[in-house]
């Protein structure tokens, strides 16, 4: 089996993750529910990945570290929890489905809705008086594509709009500096390029943003009060936290002051640049956005193979090769529409630091072999 389905979700975790999950399920304690030993155990994993996931991202305080499902809840608990159908938003259309469906249900309420293109030019066309966040994605889970997110975070931050960045593709394979960035909200996701546990995530929050709640209930503290705690980040974390999860997204995030991400990255680049050298002269092969420059790109090449659809290239690859990819419209379906592929989808191939040139050299030998079939 050739596993090149990196961008949905890593296909490695490392023995320093599972370890870290098993020992937070041998030692079962819920943070903020107690003061006996277990318990307090359980904070201190909170604590140390807080730290953790603040220096990785150059986030302003730890404490504004707060843990989600993932990066769908991040993504929902900033929009609903700072939006109203006064504002006006701009967004593009690289966005994946976690972005578009809660912005559209705030367009339906009477929020205003700008979709452009991922660049600081189009979108500083759009500004309204009203438009209180531009949200963006940093890298495409469809095409590969990288954006030039520190332009747009310091326009943002010039023109005093909040300017909230989806890491989904791009946390643990590119640098991301939230200073650097001018960003205010950093959602990030721990299950892929973070090789930790899936089902966890979180946002990093800047100073001075205040977001309302999704959702209320126990948090450990001011039980006698009718609402959550204002301060961070207990307003944003009722019920009882994931803790073997983000234990194991703790031991992910330390490993990489061992790897280092620019080195990962590199890597990762070189092996999709093979890729897309080995298949691009191919008869009847389609791809998919700028291959010009591999340095602004993560590790997904999308395809199609002429008219094909892209659901049955993507069987085929499993079923008669053994090479796992993903089909369809990858959650992002202005993409598709950029791109005119609504009916056929594209096949995209990811890898990941694990992925060898011998794997990569084998799925542009069968795609070679569909095609000339």
């Amino acid at each position: 089996m050739i596993y090149a389905d990196y961008a949905a979700t890593s296909g490695y975790v490392p023995e320093c993750v599972r370890s870290a999950v098993m020992n937070a399920f041998a030692h079962p304690g819920n943070a903020g529910r107690g003061a006996h030993e277990q318990a307090l155990g359980a904070g201190r994993i909170l604590l140390d990945t807080r730290r953790s996931i603040a220096e990785f991202f150059d986030a302003p305080s730890p404490s504004g570290v707060v843990f989600t499902s993932g990066m769908t809840e991040s993504l929902n608990t900033v929009i609903k929890g700072i939006l109203t159908k006064e504002d006006h938003v701009i967004t593009t259309w690289a966005e994946h489905n976690s972005v578009l469906r809660p912005l559209y249900e705030l367009q339906d309420q009477g929020m205003g809705l700008t979709i452009t293109d991922p660049d600081v030019t189009q979108i500083s066309r759009h500004l309204q008086e009203n438009t209180r966040m531009v949200i963006m994605t940093h890298g495409s889970n469809v095409t590969g594509a990288v954006y030039d997110i520190e332009a747009v975070g310091n326009f943002c931050r010039e023109q005093d709009i909040l300017f909230v960045v989806d890491t989904a593709q791009t946390a643990g394979h590119f640098p991301v500096s939230m200073k650097k960035a001018a960003i205010d909200v950093l959602c990030f996701t721990g299950h892929k390029g973070l090789c930790g546990p899936q089902g966890t995530g979180g946002m990093c929050i800047g100073e001075g943003v205040r977001i309302r709640p999704l959702k209320t209930g126990g948090t450990g503290m001011d039980s006698f009060s009718r609402k959550n705690p204002k301060h961070l980040p207990e307003s944003l974390e009722a019920g009882t936290m994931n803790i073997p999860g983000i234990a194991g997204l703790c031991a992910a995030v330390g490993q990489f002051s061992e790897t280092g991400v620019r080195q990962r990255c590199k890597r990762e680049q070189k092996l999709a640049k093979r890729f897309w050298q080995g298949v691009k002269s191919i008869k009847d092969i389609r791809l998919y956005g700028d291959f010009s420059d591999f340095q602004n790109r993560t590790a997904i090449v999308s395809l199609n193979i002429g008219s094909y659809p892209s659901a049955s290239v993507s069987d085929e690859l499993e079923q008669r090769f053994g090479i796992l990819t993903r089909f369809g419209a990858h959650c992002a379906p202005l993409v598709q529409d950029h791109f005119g592929t609504r009916e056929q989808g594209m096949v995209r191939f990811s890898f990941g630091f694990e992925t060898t040139q011998d794997e990569v050299d084998a799925c542009i030998r069968v795609v070679r072999i569909l095609a000339e079939e």
